[in-house]
């Protein structure tokens, strides 16, 4: 969704509110896509900051479907974002040091669903964990050690100590 900000753009010390329904349905990134679950309506208030520029804070909430980085089980992952920005047009045709990322303007008009986007990819956590403790999956047979031990030799040895290892397999043959 664009949405026209020329008149903030133009107009010295006006501010704008505005409630925006979010389009997006899932969220793509390197790690996969996700499905929105729930989503609130963005809220954006702009405020003139100068010919051509605008500074948009807002807020807005998102719950997404996502695997556990360790077991791999579904778990539900809120995000609030809040954020506050500086936005120039690309009418305007200067370079400003303090206008942030501009791949969510086009001319005097705001992509709503890139703005968006990239504020879920700043906010996005590094490792989604179903709890805290999470133990993960057995690295021989792959079992959730969550639900319960599997049994397996998961016995790693040093491969510093393979020399040593090797010294005394000889003396016992």
């Amino acid at each position: 969704m664009l949405l026209n900000l020329s008149e903030v753009l133009t107009s010295e010390g006006m501010q704008v509110r505005r409630e925006i329904p979010l389009e997006m349905t899932c969220f793509e990134n390197g790690q996969g896509s996700f499905g929105i679950l729930e989503k609130s309506p963005v809220v954006f208030v702009f405020a003139n900051a100068g010919k051509g520029k605008a500074k948009v804070e807002g807020s807005a909430r998102l719950s997404f479907l996502a695997g556990c980085s360790r077991c791999l089980a579904e778990v539900p992952l809120s995000l609030e974002l809040a954020f506050d920005r500086m936005v120039v047009s690309r009418v305007v045709g200067t370079e400003d040091e303090e206008a942030d990322d501009l791949s969510f303007m086009d001319g005097s008009y705001l992509d709503v669903e890139a703005f968006i986007h990239n504020e879920i990819l700043v906010n996005w956590p590094m490792k989604i964990l179903c709890k805290d403790d999470c133990r993960g999956l057995c690295p021989v047979c792959g079992q959730n050690l969550n639900l319960g031990e599997c049994g397996c030799d998961t016995f790693v040895p040093d491969p510093r100590m393979a020399v040593i290892q090797d010294i005394f397999k000889n003396k016992e043959v």
